[in-house]
């Protein structure tokens, strides 16, 4: 399904790369073709491979812990430098977005009997996926001091998707690959051609451009609204309610983002082109 969901991101973006030729250079194309590697098949294969062995709560919070290594990664590798301010904001934003996972994580228990049992190897290989992301986004914002974010999200996406499509039938064969086409209910089309649409080329692009404004660990701190905005999703699309936890959680991550926005003065060595 991840395959498809690239295809339909990809064909999304095909009228950029008849619009945005690339002007990579040889050095250029390597930095290209290696964080498309990471970034697509190799980040999503091994995160996959870690959550079919652990428990979604385990997970969530797992991910929870990818501003802390993203702003650690663009101060050693990016020369960025992140001021009080911005730390504690990061610190709040964390600590907000476990509240979130924990209080998942009690939901689920309440509902859920005979639930597979978190295992170290699952929970090291989502750590591991998320370092392997890190690594995918500060290749980006690289590659992106010199070009469009338009042209290396598209490119990027695209040559991403071609090295999903020679990976998955050669790691999983049939009857393990990607199921028949006609085996797909139309409906799920609809959700795939949205995922990769909506959740897989509208947002990579919007986050490299994001990059070309803000510092890479700046950009962490609001990575944690994503459980933020999935809970209250959860909230009006599927009736659900937040406990305590989760609300004191969402309150500390708007927080978080407040500051971070208004309060830091986190910048970063080079200045990246606008468009």
């Amino acid at each position: 399904m991840v395959l498809y969901r690239f295809l339909f991101a990809t064909l999304a973006l095909s009228p950029l790369l008849l619009v945005h030729r690339p002007r990579f250079n040889r050095a250029d194309w390597g930095l290209l073709l290696l964080a498309s590697f990471m970034g697509i098949p190799l980040q999503f294969l091994i995160q996959f491979s870690g959550l079919a062995l652990t428990t979604v709560s385990d997970a969530s919070l797992m991910v929870g812990t990818m501003p802390v290594i993203l702003a650690i990664g663009a101060t050693l590798f990016a020369h960025e430098r992140m001021d009080r301010t911005g730390w504690f904001a990061l610190a709040v934003s964390t600590v907000g977005a476990t509240l979130i996972a924990g209080s998942a994580s009690q939901g689920s228990a309440s509902h859920t009997v005979g639930a597979n049992s978190p295992t170290l190897a699952g929970d090291l290989l989502v750590v591991l996926s998320l370092v392997i992301a890190l690594a995918w986004i500060l290749i980006n914002k690289r590659l992106m001091q010199h070009h469009s974010p338009i042209t290396v999200t598209a490119y990027g996406i695209a040559c991403g998707t071609a090295m999903l499509l020679v990976c998955v039938p050669l790691l999983y064969p049939q009857p393990f690959g990607p199921p028949h086409l006609s085996s797909i209910a139309p409906r799920v089309w609809i959700a795939l051609a949205a995922s990769g649409l909506l959740c897989t080329a509208s947002t990579t692009l919007l986050w490299n451009w994001g990059l070309t404004q803000v510092p890479a660990s700046q950009a962490g701190v609001l990575l944690n609204m994503e459980p933020l905005l999935g809970s209250l999703l959860g909230v009006f699309l599927l009736h659900e309610s937040l406990g305590p936890s989760a609300r004191t959680g969402g309150a500390l991550i708007l927080a978080a983002a407040l500051i971070i926005t208004t309060g830091s003065s986190t910048r970063s060595n080079e200045q990246l082109p606008l468009t």
